[in-house]
């Protein structure tokens, strides 16, 4: 073949075919919390359809059950970890408008 033509061909990769994220049998309902927490990004946010490999109506269902979850607050909105471990910092920086009074 020549060194021309050879330049064009494409390499022939080997392609491992992905299980699908939810199986036939799991149940896309707001009490299947260790379903649901797989689509949940660690800041709290829903992840898009393309991250999560699901089909549109699978998706669907999830964002459907996502918020579910939420509004029974069985999960929370927003994960605040990060926050609180400023939150405790920062409570300890007092207001330089405010005087304590000394006995």
């Amino acid at each position: 073949m020549d060194k021309s033509k050879r330049l064009f061909l494409k390499p022939k990769r080997s392609f491992r075919r992905r299980l699908p994220p939810i199986q036939s049998g799991d149940r896309i309902d707001y009490k299947n919390m260790s379903l649901i927490s797989r689509f949940i990004s660690e800041q709290g946010k829903i992840l898009s359809r393309r991250v999560n490999r699901l089909t549109l109506k699978q998706q669907r269902l999830i964002t459907i059950a996502i918020k579910q979850a939420r509004i029974l607050s069985s999960l929370p909105f927003l994960n605040n970890e990060k926050q609180i471990e400023k939150g405790e910092s920062t409570a300890k920086i007092t207001t330089p408008g405010l005087k304590t009074k000394k006995n």
